[in-house]
């Protein structure tokens, strides 16, 4: 294993914070709609996006899918990631967590501009308005390899060793049971397939929690962290090797420092797109996970890792 952040110590494999809630996809959904209601009238926000940015398709509507996110910045991280060792081979993938798929149809644009083809991809999430929701963009981008599925991540209708690649963009805070997530990745992919994590607001030094006032804008029950010593022994019981975790610390306070400032300067047209209100959240939410990674709390990371 290769490990480019601090080394944490060793320590037994316990349940990651907060227990799983009941009704984890009707806490998901609400969660995203309050944070972005906008995306779920796509056609109008595409057109309110695109006179905004003055780009159409993925690379311009990411910034704002993706306003809470490492966006397109983090996929161009993982897509590098995969091209590096992946190969040129036409590969099958997917996506777990895949929210309104914004992340998955950019990365795989990338991928395809670097010469690695996806033969066919399947977005994966529990909320059924995220999967409609992406149905309908994929649809309207003519994007016949792309399939929605919405199921748990721990339970994809996909067969044992049928994928090449296996992502997650962000969404492991949102998984209440990430070490059967890991599982499921490595039952989906075939040996020697990838496996690609961003990991923003959910891994932590040791077993002490975010600060109060993170859990203000990213509440339990919707985020779940780990300790990264623990996602490693996850990683393990999960049949992974070759595992290697890229400190982001330092990429991530910048980042989300730029997205502030753009925030600020672009506040009116943001807020015409989202609203008000949100775009107030969206603002807190990135303040208050930045303030987390500059403190040390939390472990913003990129991670790779070979199905054995």
């Amino acid at each position: 294993m290769t490990d480019t952040g601090p080394s944490p110590s060793p320590s037994p494999v316990p349940a990651p914070h907060g227990a799983p809630p009941a009704g984890q996809r009707e806490a998901q959904s609400r969660y995203h709609r309050e944070l972005f209601p906008a995306l779920h009238d796509w056609e109008r926000t595409e057109r309110s996006v695109v006179e905004f940015s003055g780009e159409e398709g993925p690379a311009g509507l990411l910034g704002i899918d993706q306003m809470g996110h490492f966006g397109p910045q983090g996929c161009d991280l993982v897509a590098g990631a995969v091209t590096a060792r992946a190969g040129g081979r036409p590969l099958d993938l997917c996506e777990l967590g895949s929210g309104f798929g914004g992340a998955l149809r950019y990365t795989v644009d990338r991928l395809a501009d670097a010469g690695a083809g996806v033969r066919r991809g399947y977005a994966v999430d529990l909320v059924p308005e995220h999967c409609a929701v992406g149905r309908r963009i994929n649809r309207a981008q003519g994007r016949t390899a792309l399939t929605d599925l919405c199921a748990s991540a721990t339970a994809v209708p996909l067969p044992e060793a049928s994928l090449d690649l296996v992502l997650v963009t962000g969404s492991m805070p949102h998984f209440p049971a990430p070490g059967e997530v890991l599982r499921e990745a490595g039952r989906l992919l075939r040996r020697d397939g990838l496996l690609v994590l961003t990991e923003e607001v959910s891994l932590t030094p040791g077993h002490e929690e975010p600060s109060e006032a993170f859990r203000a804008t990213h509440p339990h029950g919707v985020f779940f962290t780990t300790p990264v010593a623990v996602r490693l022994r996850e990683l393990e019981l999960a049949g992974f090797t070759d595992v290697v975790r890229t400190d982001l610390r330092r990429w991530a306070v910048a980042l989300l420092s730029d997205r502030l400032k753009a925030l600020r300067i672009f506040r009116g047209s943001v807020a015409g797109i989202y609203g008000a209100g949100p775009t107030d959240r969206i603002r807190m939410t990135l303040e208050a996970a930045r303030t987390e990674f500059v403190a040390g709390r939390l472990c913003p990371a990129l991670i790779t890792a070979r199905r054995a």
